[in-house]
């Protein structure tokens, strides 16, 4: 575990804290861990601690995969995480409980906005791309490769696209609009 940690460090600050899975949480889910002071000025970054000791399938491939789930935002005035430490708990808890991976382009649909009346109503499994692109693995101390899975929070819209569209093209709109995907309170992009 200490190479995971030392991964995630290297890019999003230093570990300052970590929340353990709720009563409710299936067994085998990770911890929820809090970084500051990483590469991205400003922002607050979560990743989830130990999921990778849960083999999930692809649905692709059949074969097993070991990923840990990355989620950042802006800092919020206050001691007040925000939403998306709850968000990152209850997405490891779907995929400890189901055993499928996510997969790049997979469309998570929240059961509620991402913040009261906020448009961000899921979540888009990306490439970690606002980081270096060694950043998207790691090769842990038992050998076993483990992907970092980036949980974009998108608009009904935007997740609309991405179904009829395909993840290739919803990934060329972002890139075109540059829209800022570190705000969890972002108006949805129009991508027509």
């Amino acid at each position: 575990m200490a190479a995971l940690i030392t991964h995630l460090e290297s890019r999003l600050g230093g570990l300052a804290g970590a929340w353990s899975p709720g009563e409710e949480a299936p067994e085998g889910s990770p911890r929820i861990g809090y970084f500051t002071g990483g590469a991205l000025p400003g922002v607050h970054s979560f990743a989830t601690i130990g999921l990778f000791k849960t083999p999930l399938t692809s649905r692709v491939s059949g074969r097993h995969q070991h990923m840990e789930l990355l989620a950042c935002g802006r800092a919020v005035p206050g001691d007040d995480p925000g939403p998306l430490p709850g968000v990152l708990e209850w997405v490891a808890g779907r995929l400890v409980a189901g055993g499928e991976a996510l997969l790049r382009g997979d469309v998570i649909p929240l059961p509620v906005p991402l913040v009261p009346g906020g448009t961000m109503t899921a979540l888009y499994a990306a490439l970690p791309v606002y980081f270096d692109d060694d950043f998207a693995s790691v090769v842990l101390e038992n050998g076993v490769e483990t992907i970092v899975a980036w949980l974009v929070p998108i608009g009904a819209s935007e997740a609309a696209y991405v179904q009829e569209r395909g993840w290739p093209a919803f990934e060329e709109a972002l890139a075109r609009q540059d829209p800022d995907l570190l705000d969890v309170n972002r108006a949805e992009t129009a991508l027509g």
